[in-house]
């Protein structure tokens, strides 16, 4: 069987056994703070298993795209080195919430095992939890397997939590042994040996452990099992190394070619490109972009692993991009949005390519020349620091490289480098708290947080529970008008008044499936038999149901004038404007825009019916809805539709229809990082205002220039280039103040060999440049040295005599080394290059240094 064909078997065999199949969410939790990518099947299930969430059925399987690169999961220097560890994988698993338990799981589990795939019992072992007698006697039931074949374990290997508080359980593992000789299996070799490989985790949740780590029983029993998709198709196309199988194959084998290389001859870079291509398009697919922080700063590690990788392979070029069609070749079927967002994902990896191999020769040349001069086998934390810092290596880079060398790196020294970094800047959402810490008073049971905001901004509402913290109050109710922020859309605001109650709702954000209406103002608890009346703002929600559906309006126009390829990367709507960041790779020219405006507002003018409806997810995608990046949608989606024109998955509010926006205009386009570019807008009276704003300026501009309007920007051009040509004059003069004859005359003489080593006063590199220009002209033999304190960082012109230069002494080769004694870099021309730093403090002593450094080389001339 074909990878695919095992896992729609394993999906199949439950789904024969009343289970709900559950689509995998997206890789890149954007609903949970806490996690930087989904890395088991459980996560969505998450909570359910706390209590927050009732299952939509008691019963569900599926597979779920997982990524482990970091945390207690990581072990990315085992990747592509052994042939189990992965940074993407996929989980099959099946689950009962409530519903069946240990009986049904171990008996099932087996059956598939040996009844439909046809493993070998005699290679099949099971543990169980050392104390779980009941699950070590259904083995010995329910099954065929071999009773000395179910063995007992502890803690550490058979006993599962989520986390130190929380659901928690033993667990029983299915061991399935790959060694060429069955007749010598034994017991000590399960969980020991690598002979010996877990296939399947059973887990079976059945406490609760407190604060005070006491385990208490849980109302109802849950089964989360877990089987790794690649083992088992490693396993089941009789491999001993899941490189092997037909999940990693493709992909291998088209490295090869691009490489003209051999994967039996030098499997490691192989292996770890072939791994790291498929983490990187899973994660991109669902909306992961490489950054410099949290998961995109991950992404961009990977990358810049892999692009190392591919240079033992002798592949310098950018190469990774041209693997991203062999995955989807390999999960296109299963994950269409790996097919569909294939161009992005393309266009995002060969730009992170391209950017880090402008800098990568060059850090591999100062890496060399680091070890070199290395005293001992420990590369510091401050060498390690530069590493990253000058030249974008990540320091699990840095440490590979060291240990192919035979050397460590003081990772303590880096963190402490690190730390002297100006923070980067941070972005929160406003309600990622942990409501769990939170002490809630309970005032009436039920249900809560039923949504009644699509139909109409008020209601008559129960308060189910509440919390003051502080100044503020939160409340959470049984119904609510008030819509929640989600899908980019921002909650709504307004005011709930009632006995004794009269607050004002300042927001309204989500806690899982839970509303909390986030309030100021009067409150005092109410009884079990008060409602209080909810209002929301009406103004303020008209104002923003203007600018969502407007946002599905630019997103179609997009897609018309700039192509297919463009896809929401992220939104944000609210009453004053409208944000729309989309997947794009080149700035969006003012024609482009033009043309995105008029096509909006026309069908603004067309006035189209804007239609909701319910439709299954696969009915709706079907029929072209677009569906968002990372976006979590259930069995059954709303579909949004404005006439022919757009269809999208989407559950904010819009208009009735497209007239009701009255106006469109798009007042900034810029670029958000690589791949993504971001337009802001405004809708209704808000765009009418700014542009009867923009009139008046064009009006004041045209009485100061006492032109026409049409000839207003040939006006200006002409005004600019008049200041340009008297800039010009007055940057002539200022250089003829700068002595050089002077300054040459006052050098240090090694022969006929002159040194010049000084500080003068420029405005601005491009004029220190000029007077390099005017220095080399005059120098006949030697070096020159010319510093400048800049607006806000030191700047260095270094000019070499084209007779040195054909001797071998260069001046962009000098400038780096004195860029570096200002902790920054530099580079150039052989006869005249530039070095920059990042203090103007520094400039004094980098030229002594400089000084010293250039008259050790002209005193080897001289002799």
């Amino acid at each position: 069987m074909n990878s695919k064909q095992i896992r729609q078997t394993f999906i199949e065999f439950f789904e024969k056994k009343n289970h709900q199949f559950i689509r995998s969410s997206s890789v890149v939790p954007l609903d949970d703070p806490t996690l930087l990518f989904i890395n088991a099947g459980m996560n969505q299930f998450k909570p359910i298993f706390l209590g927050e969430k009732k299952p939509g059925s008691t019963r569900a399987v599926n597979s779920q795209k997982c990524i482990r690169v970091s945390g207690k999961h990581n072990d990315l220097e085992e990747v592509g080195v052994d042939t189990f560890h992965h940074t993407y994988f996929e989980m099959l698993g099946n689950w009962s919430f409530g519903d069946y338990y240990k009986k049904e799981a171990i008996a099932w589990a087996w059956e598939l095992l040996t009844d439909v795939w046809k493993l070998d019992k005699n290679r099949l072992w099971a543990t169980v939890y050392k104390g779980d007698d009941d699950a070590f006697e259904l083995w010995t039931k329910v099954t065929d397997i071999s009773p000395d074949r179910v063995l007992r374990f502890g803690d550490k290997d058979n006993f599962w939590e989520m986390g130190e508080t929380g659901p928690c359980g033993p667990c029983s593992e299915i061991h399935y042994y790959i060694g060429d000789n069955p007749d010598e299996q034994t017991p000590d070799g399960v969980n020991a040996s690598d002979e010996y490989w877990e296939l399947w985790n059973l887990v079976f949740i059945q406490y609760f452990r407190d604060e005070k780590g006491t385990l208490n029983n849980l109302p109802s029993t849950h089964v989360d099992t877990g089987a790794g998709l690649e083992r088992i198709v490693t396993v089941l196309q009789n491999k001993k190394n899941n490189y092997e199988t037909d999940l990693f194959m493709p992909v291998i084998r088209k490295i090869e070619t691009l490489a003209n290389s051999s994967v039996e001859k030098n499997p490691v870079p192989h292996r770890v490109i072939a791994d790291h291509i498929r983490m990187l398009t899973m994660a991109i697919g669902d909306g992961a972009m490489p950054s410099n922080e949290g998961r995109g700063y991950v992404l961009r590690r990977i990358l810049r692993r892999a692009s190392r990788f591919g240079r033992m392979l002798g592949m310098h070029e950018p190469f990774l991009y041209k693997l991203v069609d062999s995955v989807g070749e390999i999960f296109g079927g299963i994950y269409p949005e790996v097919k569909d967002k294939q161009s992005h994902i393309q266009n995002v990896v060969k730009a992170e390519e391209t950017s880090f191999n402008e800098t990568l020769d060059r850090g591999l040349t100062h890496f060399d020349r680091m070890i070199k001069k290395l005293d001992g086998n420990v590369i510091s934390g401050e060498e390690a620091f530069r590493l990253y810092d000058t030249y974008g290596f990540p320091l699990d880079l840095t440490q590979l490289m060291a240990k192919e060398g035979g050397l460590t790196v003081d990772e303590t020294g880096f963190v402490r480098e690190m730390s002297k970094q100006k923070e980067r800047a941070k972005t929160a959402g406003k309600f990622k708290r942990d409501t769990s810490s939170y002490t809630w008073i309970d005032v009436t049971d039920g249900t809560d947080s039923e949504f009644v905001g699509y139909e109409t901004l008020e209601s008559q509402s129960v308060i189910r529970k509440y919390v003051k913290e502080k100044d503020q109050i939160y409340v959470v109710l049984d119904k609510t008008p008030f819509y929640v922020e989600s899908g980019g859309q921002v909650g709504d605001t307004g005011v709930m008044t009632g006995e004794n109650i009269d607050l004002v709702v300042n927001d309204t954000q989500k806690d899982g499936d839970t509303f909390i209406h986030i309030c100021t103002g009067d409150f005092t608890p109410p009884s079990k038999d008060d409602f209080i009346h909810c209002h929301v703002d009406e103004s303020r929600r008209n104002a923003i149901r203007l600018n969502h559906t407007a946002t599905h309006l630019l997103q179609a126009a997009l897609r018309e004038v700039l192509g297919e390829h463009i896809h929401q990367a992220g939104s944000l709507v609210t009453d004053d404007y409208l944000r729309f960041d989309m997947t794009h790779f080149e700035k969006t020219t003012s024609n482009e825009l033009e043309q995105v405006e008029n096509i909006v507002n026309t069908a603004i003018r067309e006035n189209y019916v804007v239609d909701c409806s319910i439709q299954s997810f696969d009915d709706a995608k079907k029929s072209g809805a677009q569906a968002l990046f990372g976006e979590k949608y259930g069995d059954d989606v709303r579909v949004i539709s404005v006439g022919e024109f757009s269809k999208e998955l989407c559950g904010g509010t819009h208009v009735n229809q497209t007239g009701d926006i009255g106006l469109f205009t798009i007042t900034e386009e810029s670029s958000l990082a690589a791949g993504v570019r971001r337009i802001t807008a405004l809708t209704g009276d808000k765009a009418l205002r700014i542009m009867q704003e923009q009139t008046t300026i064009l009006t004041k501009l045209q009485q100061t220039l006492k032109v026409k309007p049409t000839e207003m920007v040939e006006r200006v051009t002409q005004l600019f280039k008049q200041r340009k040509e008297l800039e010009k004059k007055l940057h002539q003069k200022k250089q003829g103040d700068v002595d050089i004859t002077g300054l040459i005359n006052q050098g240090e003489s090694f022969g006929n060999t002159i040194l010049v080593v000084e500080k003068i006063l420029a405005d601005s590199m491009d004029e220190l440049k000029s007077i390099g220009d005017l220095f080399f002209n005059q120098l006949q033999c030697g070096i020159g040295v010319l510093g400048m304190i800049g607006e806000k960082k030191p700047a260095i012109v270094v000019v070499v005599s084209q007779d040195l230069v054909e001797l071998g002494i260069k001046a962009g080769a000098l400038a780096k080394t004195i860029g570096g004694y200002m902790n920054g870099g530099g580079g150039g021309k052989p006869h005249l290059a530039t070095a920059g730093g990042k203090d103007n403090k520094m400039l004094d002593d980098a030229l002594k240094q400089s000084k010293n450094f250039l008259s050790e080389i002209l005193a080897k001339f001289e002799k």
